[in-house]
């Protein structure tokens, strides 16, 4: 079990201040982020939280998991998985 979770189908207006709000009901979160587009700075709609323990991290799956966040959105939890390494290769479909 990972202590870390993904987070995904936040709303949009959902703050990390409240993701980290409810998920602190389940235990001692390390970290929370909700990544934001680089460009436009709006959410993504996932993210990631962080616990203490993996004890913790269970809690939040069974407490939150198709539930609802702070603004009644349906969301899913889970395990984080490790990122996958990017192939660099191919790419840009221009042609010649």
């Amino acid at each position: 079990m990972e202590k870390r979770l993904f987070v995904g189908g936040i709303s949009w207006s959902t703050t990390e201040d409240q993701l980290r709000d409810m998920f602190a009901q389940a235990g001692n979160v390390v970290s929370c982020k909700i990544i934001v587009d680089k460009f436009s700075g709006r959410s993504k709609g996932f993210g990631f939280v962080e616990f203490e323990t993996e004890e913790e991290a269970a809690k939040a799956i069974e407490m939150f998991h198709e539930k609802e966040d702070p603004n009644g959105r349906k969301i899913i939890v889970n395990e984080a998985r490790p990122m996958e390494p990017r192939d660099n290769e191919g790419g840009g479909g221009g042609s010649f």
